[in-house]
């Protein structure tokens, strides 16, 4: 399998908060709908993106859609995803670390097992998705009071 992980990154929020936000992935949705600085970035990822509660589709150019379902949650800690329509296999972790009462840090990691020459086509658009995803959700819950 191959790892892709995100930067770590810094939110201004308490890590509950963020944990209940997160891993609920129909709150993905309202990223899509607000106006953020970078959004650029990321906004392919969003397009057609559907979610519920539990999983979320998104389409990956080069590789079409893929859908991640919530197989497990560590209350404020972990969730973790599976992906469900996808060519090849592949999980992702979302982790939150307190720093502080209102500091938190997350990284998404992301394993799938590519076929070596889909390797070759889409490693470099794998990672810069990772790193625009949490991004994305950085700049999103850092703006937001939870409730977005």
């Amino acid at each position: 399998m191959t790892t892709y992980e995100s930067e770590i990154k810094v939110i201004s929020q308490p890590q509950e908060m963020i944990f209940n936000t997160l891993s609920n992935l129909s709150n993905f949705q309202k990223v899509k709908e607000m106006n953020l600085e970078g959004q650029d970035k990321f906004s392919e990822y969003l397009k057609d993106m559907e979610c519920s509660e539990d999983a979320v589709l998104v389409s990956v150019p080069t590789f079409g859609k893929v859908g991640l379902r919530i197989i497990e949650r560590e209350p404020f800690k972990t969730i973790k995803l599976q992906a469900e329509t996808s060519p090849v296999a592949a999980n992702a972790w979302i982790q939150l670390v307190a720093i502080s009462e209102n500091e938190t840090k997350m990284r998404i990691t992301v394993k799938a097992e590519l076929p070596m020459m889909i390797k070759m086509m889409v490693d470099s658009k794998l990672k810069k998705g990772v790193d625009a995803l949490a991004d994305g959700l950085a700049k999103a819950l850092n703006a937001g009071d939870g409730s977005r």
